[in-house]
């Protein structure tokens, strides 16, 4: 069997979660496919070499494809190469399927997340209109729909009518990242200009992560003294804002500068990946209070390194953070602000959760979701 692989997105610059996801996946299911005998097709925009993946070399079973189209390349480029040299089945690792595919291909497509529909302000109008047009398009035409959570695959039955026997919810596993020493530590204050406690928010500065109410919240709270595990005042918190700076983000920037929070907010702007470990371990706490999200891997990564987490109780991130999280209202600045207070006044709820958070994080796997993927490729690809 062939599986055709859209890995487009592999390569790009600027990895987010999507490119992450498809990177990941890839990385663990080849030694599935080398185990059944089967073959893995790449299809890809530019130069993918084995590093990019984690491996010295190709096995013999996998085969890459450059399609050079810079524009179209999806509904144009990929669509002419199934149509040529079609696949056993084709998967999409992002919400975006060939317009016009062969009829007969079976096609596996993950939808990562619905937030335009629920954070429309979030999103330029045409960016909105495509978003909604080629998901509807993708699982109208996809014989079976991935979603990372069970709040998307709800979003997609009564959103787009999918039927709930078409959707299958695999959870992404994650990259747990390096423990930092206390050198990586000691350098990454001095390169930030960080000193003393900081809670800490991960990711793009923009309307959907909710960080005016964030601002506000932290301006209610600047007044606490974060207090130690022996109970000692370790100085007042501080809030850093890391990740680059999105679409409508002025509104953001301009609160971080008003006089109730001047000097209590970095704004980083964007962190490399070797300086995020770092960074993350020594914050007091992630703030991760989003309108949205298909799946929240920061919530993830702070756990894993004994980091307490705030966030909302909204979309996916429950289930995300499990019973290791402080969960709040994000549209009610008064209960942000009340989880922060806890987190910075109270040292044994912040011990609490970071011996729950660890053990949270055992639940998601890149092993075991490639394992579930993988099997439901072997069984659409059955018979052709």
């Amino acid at each position: 069997m062939i599986v055709g692989w859209d890995a487009s997105r592999i390569v790009r610059e600027g990895r987010t979660g999507t490119e992450t996801y498809s990177r990941d996946l890839l990385r663990h299911m080849i030694p599935l496919a080398l185990e059944s005998g089967h073959r893995l097709r790449l299809y890809t925009r530019g130069p993918l070499a084995p590093e990019d993946v984690g491996l010295d070399v190709w096995p013999a079973s996998v085969h890459v494809r450059r399609i050079g189209m810079p524009r179209l390349w999806t509904h144009v480029g990929l669509a002419a190469e199934v149509w040529r040299h079609p696949p056993h089945v084709l998967f999409i690792p992002a919400h975006v399927v060939p317009l016009f595919p062969p009829p007969h291909l079976p096609i596996l497509v993950t939808v990562h997340d619905l937030g335009y529909e629920h954070v429309p302000q979030a999103h330029p109008l045409r960016q909105r209109m495509y978003l909604r047009w080629s998901t509807r398009h993708s699982v109208r035409r996809a014989t079976h729909v991935l979603a990372d959570s069970r709040a998307t695959a709800r979003d997609l039955e009564a959103l787009y009518g999918v039927p709930r026997e078409k959707i299958t919810v695999v959870y992404p596993g994650f990259r747990r990242p390096p423990t930092p020493t206390p050198e990586a530590v000691r350098a990454v204050r001095a390169r930030y200009d960080l000193h003393g406690p900081y809670i800490l928010h991960l990711g793009t500065v923009h309307p959907r992560k909710n960080l005016l109410r964030l601002l506000d919240a932290v301006a209610r709270v600047a007044s606490l003294p974060v207090l130690g595990e022996d109970g000692r005042e370790l100085g007042p918190p501080q809030l850093v804002l890391a990740g680059k700076v999105g679409w409508l983000a002025e509104p953001i920037l301009r609160r971080a500068r008003e006089p109730d929070l001047r000097g209590r907010v970095h704004l980083l702007g964007y962190v490399p990946d070797e300086d995020v470990p770092a960074l993350l371990g020594d914050a007091l706490a992630l703030a991760f209070p989003s309108l949205y999200e298909g799946f929240g891997f920061p919530v993830l990564e702070a756990q894993a390194l004994g980091v307490p987490v705030l966030t909302s109780r909204v979309s996916s991130l429950p289930e995300v953070g499990g019973k290791a999280a402080i969960y709040v209202d994000p549209l009610d600045v008064a209960s942000i602000a009340e989880g922060l207070a806890r987190l910075i006044t109270q040292p044994g709820v912040r011990a609490r959760l970071i011996r729950e958070g660890r053990e949270n994080v055992r639940r998601f796997s890149w092993p075991r979701a490639a394992e579930a993927v993988w099997q439901i490729l072997q069984e659409m690809g059955r018979g052709r």
